[in-house]
């Protein structure tokens, strides 16, 4: 599967402004055969807006979710972005997977909460979801999820091929990018694709590093600070010699970690 991931500043406060964005990023992957793109964490209002985002927030088939639904059914390119879920009178930070034909196949609810100004706001999602895509199994997680080693872990016993994960990780947290997700990916002999904003909103600047790590923990493609659309191939079928030499998930002992430590 060829994805793409969308790494940009985009709008604050201007989600019909971001939909454009993210037409237009959906119609240069369309000219490059590509199947997936991944845009950040809370994409169409921006992340760092406090309040705002009760004002900005939609249902999950609200007028923003019918506008990606177009886009992707014009491309022909399944997309993946984060915003604001209004559900009865909770909000949730939410991303949206629309196919290449329009339909929505899963809203997935960030289930870890990063900070106390997102715990203010939102409420978490209870549930991780897997989804067929083509031919791969997706795991969703969104930002901060991924920095539970559980999280990632669940999915890949459930089968998931690639962790897909939109995020808005800011400055000074560098090492997430830089050593955790590649440390996911290979202790899970999984694909990791990781999706980051870029630039300065309000008090926050974000690191940008959006990749795409291999099972064996390489980069398949890793960007810089600044707005980038990256473009990667992924197939399971290359890393099996890597998951042969590198069999965490077969040598695993679940009961052992199920009992408590002994305690001398």
């Amino acid at each position: 599967m060829r994805i793409a991931l969308l790494q940009d500043s985009g709008v604050p406060g201007e989600p019909t402004a971001n939909l454009e964005r993210l037409a237009m990023a959906a119609r240069r992957a369309a000219a490059e055969s590509i199947e997936l793109l991944i845009a950040p964490e809370l994409y169409l209002t921006g992340y760092n807006l406090g309040d705002q985002l009760r004002d900005l927030a939609e249902p999950a088939g609200g007028p923003s979710a019918k506008r990606a639904a177009e886009i992707a059914a014009e491309t022909g390119v399944a997309l993946l972005y984060g915003y604001p879920e209004a559900a009865g009178k909770a909000l949730h930070n939410a991303a949206l997977l629309v196919d290449g034909t329009g339909a929505a196949r899963a809203n997935y609810r960030k289930t870890h909460l990063f900070g106390l100004e997102e715990k203010r706001l939102f409420s978490p999602g209870d549930d991780l979801m897997l989804v067929e895509l083509g031919a791969l199994t997706l795991g969703l997680l969104i930002c901060y999820d991924v920095e539970f080693p559980e999280a990632v872990r669940a999915l890949v016993l459930a089968g998931a091929d690639m962790i897909v994960v939109p995020t808005a990780l800011m400055r000074p947290y560098e090492n997430v990018a830089e050593q955790m997700v590649p440390a996911r990916a290979f202790e899970n002999q999984v694909f990791i694709a990781y999706a980051n904003r870029c630039g300065q909103e309000g008090e926050l600047t974000y690191c940008g590093m959006s990749c795409v790590i291999a099972p064996d923990g390489k980069p398949l493609i890793q960007s810089g600070r600044g707005e980038a659309f990256l473009v990667a191939e992924v197939d399971p079928a290359a890393y099996e010699e890597s998951r042969q030499a590198n069999p965490y998930l077969e040598d695993r002992r679940p009961a052992l970690y199920e009992s408590a430590p002994k305690r001398l």
